[in-house]
């Protein structure tokens, strides 16, 4: 059984850090999210979100794609039951219900940036993955945009195996799309990138672009 995460005060926290590293491997780390300050249920990230974290041993900052996430008991002989309740009842008469549940997922690593220079971005594996309950932060908008500007990184998502893949793509793609003010360029890039990778597949191309709602 997994015991809730010690909670530094939220004052002490980075802005973006949401979550901690539970289990970590080279291609992927498990985290789970911290309790929020007030009696909510901790928010989900997205499917195809960015997230990154430190690895200490270089310093590398690792970024990662959310591609699985969970919301189950901290005891995990007891499962969840409905209680017909909405949030607000559940405060008011159960608030241990908040306390009880952990939201997880998992992200696949994409690449990184070194410690001497966070501009220089690798779409590649690092040596290594972030250590075990090292702070998970949402990236934000400029470091997206800064790890996208080349595409190499869909390779990575393509061999995701545990997830629906062309649906992780498009959520992706999406994602950098809309941070980009609509950057087309960029789309035609990844796109033509992305073709080459499905071997000029273009009923899976265009069915992960219908998924983007521009096709």
């Amino acid at each position: 059984m997994r015991l809730p995460l010690p909670q530094s005060p939220a004052s002490q926290r980075h802005p973006y850090h949401f979550a901690e590293v539970i289990e970590t491997a080279t291609t992927e780390f498990l985290a789970q999210c911290l309790d929020p300050e007030t009696l909510e249920f901790p928010v989900m990230p997205p499917f195809g979100g960015w997230v990154n974290s430190h690895e200490e041993v270089g310093g590398n900052q690792v970024y990662a794609v959310v591609y699985h996430a969970t919301t189950n008991p901290i005891d995990s002989v007891h499962r969840a039951r409905a209680l017909g309740l909405s949030l607000t009842d559940l405060r008011d008469q159960q608030p241990q219900i908040f306390s009880m549940l952990k939201t997880e997922f998992r992200a696949a690593i994409v690449g990184f940036t070194p410690p001497e220079n966070p501009h220089l971005v690798y779409q590649h594996l690092p040596p290594r993955p972030p250590q075990i309950h090292q702070a998970v932060c949402h990236c934000s908008p400029a470091e997206v945009i800064n790890f996208t500007h080349q595409v190499d990184f869909l390779r990575t998502l393509l061999q995701v195996s545990v997830a629906p893949v062309d649906a992780l793509t498009a959520a992706v793609l999406r994602e950098v799309y809309q941070l980009r003010g609509g950057d087309r360029a960029w789309l035609v890039q990844a796109c033509r990138a992305l073709s080459l990778l499905v071997k000029d597949d273009y009923d899976r191309l265009q069915l992960v672009l219908r998924q983007i709602h521009l096709a």
